[in-house]
């Protein structure tokens, strides 16, 4: 034995490591996007079922694009303070939490309400 480790065996679990960051990284900015416009083909369906009013209606996707872009920066800074690996962990149970809310969702202020939980967890996407 000479001391010497076998080449390639370092850089290949931090590759396959990268890999899986940005396959991460790259699904969860695609959740996040795709549920600020998601709902817009609902929009027919959850005015029929919930008794929405035509005002109303407005506050499912508003709720979301304004719970998300208010928290955005202070889901950057918890990140830079607690950790992007908590925050992350943290976000997706709640953005999922969120998510069953809404899509069991009973009266037009649940719907709603769940949809703002849901730009916080989002946010700290």
């Amino acid at each position: 034995m000479d001391g010497k480790v076998a080449s390639g065996s370092g850089t290949d679990g931090a590759a396959r490591h990268a890999r899986w960051l940005l396959v991460v990284a790259l699904t969860v900015q695609f959740l996040v996007s795709l549920d600020m416009s998601v709902v817009n083909v609902a929009l027919p369906d959850i005015r029929s079922g919930l008794g929405f009013g035509r005002d109303g209606l407005l506050w499912v996707v508003n709720a979301y694009a304004l719970a998300f872009g208010g928290l955005l920066m202070l889901g950057g800074r918890l990140a830079d303070l607690a950790g992007p690996r908590r925050v992350l962990t943290a976000g997706l149970v709640l953005f999922g939490l969120a998510s069953l809310a809404g899509g069991l969702a009973w009266s037009p202020g649940s719907l709603v309400a769940a949809r703002a939980v849901q730009g916080v967890g989002a946010a700290a996407l």
